[in-house]
């Protein structure tokens, strides 16, 4: 079966479709997406700006169009952090369904961080023990650590990468103040999130998933992703504290020399370096490794799953003609 998610983020809108079936590992077949950071859109009272709705209505009618085109059979449409923390969340979606029909599917903080979890133990394995795994969004940091499929604790802290840097990181190349700043902001508000975690035992993995870890995993020396997903890739704290100094000092435009690093993730990557190395130091772990598998893939094999169980699934009538369908979480 082909499967779809569309997948609305903090810093991009991003539909990808799969070939899969229960049992199986998901092939990728096609991917669309688009650059919409809609932390930027934010008004001063918290509400997402008309233009920030114009944006993402327009991009979720072209991911309906591509995923009906290209013959998928079902769609699993969520939203994460930007909207989920606006103050006129429950209107943007309500917009969105009303101009498109699709119906997005909120993920609170808990549910983000468990279904990324997911996908980490389904990629790495029972062999992996017990494991915490680490992803920073555009505006949320997620936390989740467990020996089974599902974490024990799976939590998230408003710490993304864009929201950081917009909120603290004003200047290009930010001032020492504003770095010292927002490293002290950075590590009280993880240090009652890191709390959670206390008496749940060590873990065997420490895994970071989303771009900004492969960013700065790719800046610390380790393999292009031209090498593929099987590659192991790891990020180190003490190259990380190099690169956060090094970062520190550079504009947005300098930045865009390093490897790995896009035009779209370049202005952001510091905050997500400071996130990262606080991080390591409060759980007290002196490496992570990169996990391809985050939270789409998460929603992906938790749907085959479920199919299992339901029986063979009938064709889509959301995709190909009502575009209207809630992800299963």
């Amino acid at each position: 079966m082909r499967l779809g998610v569309l997948d609305i983020g903090s810093n991009t809108v991003h539909l990808l479709l799969v070939d899969a079936h229960p049992g199986a590992q998901p092939v990728p077949f096609a991917s669309h997406k688009r650059p919409l950071s809609l932390v930027q859109y934010l008004e001063p009272d918290g509400s997402i700006s008309d233009e920030g709705q114009h944006e993402l209505t327009e991009f979720v009618l072209e991911a309906w169009e591509f995923a009906a085109r290209h013959k998928a059979e079902d769609l699993l449409a969520f939203c994460t952090s930007a909207i989920r923390e606006a103050t006129n969340g429950p209107a943007v979606l309500a917009r969105v369904k009303h101009e498109t029909t699709v119906t997005l599917q909120e993920l609170t903080g808990s549910e983000e961080a468990s279904m990324t979890f997911f996908a980490v133990r389904r990629w790495h394995g029972w062999g992996a023990g017990p494991i915490l795994n680490l992803d920073i969004g555009g505006g949320s940091f997620e936390m989740a650590f467990g020996q089974d499929e599902l974490p024990e604790v799976a939590t998230s802290v408003p710490l993304g990468a864009s929201r950081l840097t917009r909120d603290w990181l004003a200047e290009d190349p930010p001032s020492a103040k504003s770095v010292k700043e927002l490293r002290r902001y950075i590590r009280a508000t993880l240090k009652p999130a890191v709390r959670e975690f206390d008496g749940l035992g060590r873990a065997n993995v420490v895994a970071g998933t989303s771009k900004t870890f492969r960013s700065l995993a790719r800046i610390a020396g380790a393999a292009p992703s031209a090498e593929g997903p099987y590659v192991k890739r790891e990020l180190h704290a003490s190259d990380l504290g190099i690169w956060t100094q090094r970062i520190s000092a550079m504009s947005s435009e300098d930045r865009l020399h390093l490897p790995g690093v896009s035009e779209a993730r370049a202005h952001q990557l510091l905050a997500g370096a400071l996130v990262a190395e606080a991080a390591l130091e409060m759980f007290k772990f002196k490496k992570l490794r990169i996990c391809p598998w985050a939270l789409r893939e998460g929603l992906i094999l938790r749907r085959l799953d479920q199919l299992v169980f339901a029986g063979p699934l009938e064709p889509a009538p959301h995709v190909t003609a009502a575009r209207s369908v809630d992800p299963a979480v």
